[in-house]
């Protein structure tokens, strides 16, 4: 194909072809490859036509190759596309006129890099305006990133739970502590109840600008954040906000991402929460060694005093040790020491640089305040736990706690129990114990020791639950496990004493006095006004004396003198033994551990435990009021009182039947024992044995106070079944829970 020129064309003129494009199949564009690429390229006569018809450098070019796709129209630019897709038409026209005289100076400022009219390593260093602009832009990002950052951090509804735990303390009768008991040692103080020196010599060491402080420290947070990413040890500056926000929502893991979820959440709360009630927490859940937690029981376990009466130099040492109390404790090595004393001498010198301690005062400061070698709280272990057992018991049935809200802890409970007389019992008992382990060794290894004692308004004095609650966990005092034997009989006296005897089955009562004759002999057959009484295996059932031996007929207070059975056990079938048994549970026996309604219950076949036993006694010496015992008299939760109601004295049997069977009492301690208190003393007691000398008691009342003894044999490692004494109990003459009783009921100053 040949091109004809027209005549009229000139050489400066310019011809352009405009091939159409037809858009050509798959399938016919495949079949006409070969044919495509070879007109591809042009033949000579063409080409030199082509060059004319260009005009332009490619004839130069005659061996150019000619682009192998059809020209396509130009594609629109971005922002046309845009607009049109947003439909921001009316938009663009109003900031047409913006634009346009904002891209001139756009264009000026767009950087060029590498930097032109620069060579070799200067081309790539930035110039001001770009070092400037990177800046702006970097802190214009960064400050976008820690505003988003900000609002979707949340602070929790609920408290770290360990770090809400708190422990419990128990205190003696006197108000001192006793022990204390839970995970943690804390007790909660509101900020008022600490002083101000104590406050401030906390600050001072950790943060003295708390108050003027936004939650953060932005210095400590870039010096923490070098020392984790680099060394990676920790390194201080968190204000005390954030260590708080630490103690109570997060871990103590030492990581970037912790450290800025702390920061985040410090600045958060120094918004919502005063900066008294974040002061408060910190001070409240902080470590302070020693196992505990807080300002109060760290005042406690190093000084053994509350926080209210901790001065400026103590406080100082205190702070010291929330920079770690593993090296500032001074008890433990004499580099803490070292350590503890340079740390408080700079922490009262900085008291008095920030205006809160005197120059003056600072003066009377010189010298270190030693700590207590060791923790007075953590004081468990022994009798102790049997007595914390007891309390934790009463404290949540008397007051409504739940166990989880109990385990929570922040309770101070303060017992009835009077440390001098627990620690008597405990000594006697336990030299009682050391004697049987001397004189019969195999015997003894199975004996049990039991004791309580309980005044007449209820309160538990003392009480000896074994060895060692951390080898014997169940409490000897509140164990039912043996029967009462004779020691019962004075409930049997006072139950005929208050509801009279029936001869005939539908006759009235007729009134027992303590002249009331009864047959004393040896196995007196039992009789019920249709007979004698005839048990299941068809046997006559009958009363046996201590010894075998018979009295004839015996008055019923002489009888409970020279404690002669078998006329309570007959008195009991008079009466009827459904009003003994509401007797013993009006004077304080648990319904629980009442025998069966059978001639035997009146010999004592109720299992009641030594706690009870004083308990009923103590009825008798209240003039007949019963006061069920109780552990605890009252109970704080970090220091508010916690609503506990005690228990309120009831009549259980007649004044004059309880004055009865007091006197029937002395008689029978002053025969047995004639030196066994001053004549003065008021004093009534009962030895109690079992038929099939299993157990062996004592109880009496000294001076208004009821103690119960027992003493009997089980081999754990066997079964439950209580065992033969075998003369470990001792004899009549030399018994040993009179012993222990009498070695208790000693008055002490």
């Amino acid at each position: 194909m040949q091109l004809k020129v027209p005549d009229s064309f000139k050489a400066d003129e310019t011809v352009q072809l405009r091939v159409p494009v037809q858009r050509i199949s798959d399938e016919s564009e495949r079949h006409t490859k070969s044919e495509s690429t070879i007109s591809d390229i042009p033949s000579p006569e063409v080409a030199g036509s082509s060059d004319r018809i260009r005009a332009d450098n490619s004839a130069d070019q005659p061996h150019r190759r000619k682009n192998r796709n059809p020209r396509k129209a130009p594609r629109p630019p971005f922002a046309p596309r845009l607009v049109a897709a947003l439909r921001l038409a009316p938009l663009l026209a109003v900031l047409a006129p913006l634009i346009a005289r904002l891209t001139p100076y756009a264009r000026r400022m767009r950087p060029q890099y590498p930097r032109p009219g620069r060579t070799g390593w200067r081309r790539w260093v930035p110039s001001w305006r770009q070092s400037l602009g990177a800046s702006l832009a970097g802190v214009g990002l960064s400050g976008l990133l820690l505003a988003v950052a900000y609002a979707a951090t949340d602070i929790p509804d609920n408290l770290n739970s360990y770090a809400t735990q708190q422990d419990n303390v128990y205190f003696w009768a006197d108000g001192t502590p006793m022990a204390r008991t839970g995970w943690v040692q804390r007790q909660a103080m509101p900020l008022e109840d600490i002083p101000e020196d104590v406050r401030w010599a906390v600050l001072a060491a950790e943060n003295a600008s708390f108050y003027s402080d936004p939650g953060v420290s932005f210095k400590g947070i870039t010096r923490a954040l070098f020392r984790t990413l680099g060394q990676g040890d920790t390194q201080g500056g968190s204000t005390i906000t954030q260590q708080y926000v630490k103690n109570v929502y997060l871990n103590q893991d030492q990581t970037v991402s912790r450290k800025f979820t702390e920061a985040m959440m410090a600045l958060k709360l120094d918004n919502r929460m005063s900066k008294d009630e974040i002061l408060e927490g910190y001070l409240n859940t902080s470590w302070f060694g020693r196992g505990t937690y807080g300002i109060q029981r760290a005042a406690q376990a190093y000084y053994g005093k509350d926080v209210s009466k901790l001065n400026a130099s103590e406080a100082a040492f205190l702070a010291a040790l929330l920079k770690g109390a593993g090296l500032y404790d001074p008890t433990l090595s004499g580099a803490n020491r070292d350590r503890a004393v340079e740390r408080w001498s700079w922490t009262l010198d900085r008291m008095v640089a920030i205006g809160k301690l005197s120059q003056a005062e600072r003066a009377t400061y010189q010298k270190f305040p030693e700590p207590l070698k060791r923790n007075p709280l953590y004081d468990t272990g022994e009798q102790s736990d049997y007595l914390v057992e007891l309390a934790s018991q009463y404290a949540k049935k008397a007051a409504k706690i739940s166990d989880q809200e109990f385990d929570l802890g922040g309770y101070q409970i303060y017992t009835t129990f009077d440390k001098k007389r627990e620690d008597r019992l405990t000594e006697v008992v336990t030299k009682a114990r050391k004697d049987a382990l001397k004189d019969q060794p195999k015997i003894a290894r199975t004996a049990h020791y039991g004791a309580a004692s309980v005044a007449p308004d209820g309160r538990i004095l003392a009480v000896y639950g074994g060895p060692d609650h951390r080898e014997q966990g169940y409490n000897e005092s509140n164990a039912t496990t043996v029967p009462a034997g004779s020691a019962f009989t004075p409930f049997v006296y006072a139950a005929g004493l208050e509801h009279g005897v029936r001869k005939t089955r539908d006759g009235a009562a007729t009134p027992v006095t303590g002249d009331s004759l009864y047959n004393g002999d040896d196995d007196v057959p039992v009789t019920t006004p249709e007979g004698p009484y005839w048990d299941r295996s068809g046997r006559k059932v009958a009363a046996s004396n201590d010894g075998d031996r018979s009295y004839g007929q015996i008055s019923l207070h002489r009888a409970m003198e020279l404690s002669v059975n078998t006329p309570f056990m007959q008195l009991g079938m008079d009466t009827g033994l459904d009003r003994v048994r509401s007797t013993a549970e009006a004077a304080g026996l648990l319904p629980s551990s009442i025998g069966a309604q059978v001639p035997a219950l009146s010999m004592g076949s109720s299992t009641p435990s030594a706690i009870r036993m004083a308990s009923g006694y103590s009825t008798f010496a209240a003039a007949g009021k019963h006061t069920e015992p109780y552990s605890v008299r009252r109970i704080t939760h970090n220091g508010t009182a916690v609503p506990l109601e005690l228990p309120r004295p009831r009549r259980a049997v007649g004044a004059d039947v309880a004055e009865e069977v007091t006197s029937a009492l002395t008689d029978a301690f002053r025969t047995a024992h004639p030196d066994g208190a001053p004549a003065t003393a008021k004093v009534a007691g009962k030895p109690g044995t079992t038929p099939n000398d299993t157990a062996a008691w004592y109880v009496g009342t000294y001076e208004s106070v009821s103690t119960a003894v027992v003493v009997y044999r089980i081999d754990l490692a066997k079964s439950l079944e209580p065992l033969p004494l075998k003369g470990i109990a001792g004899s009549a003459d030399d018994s040993v829970p009179y012993g222990i009783w009498s070695g208790a009921v000693t008055p002490v100053g």
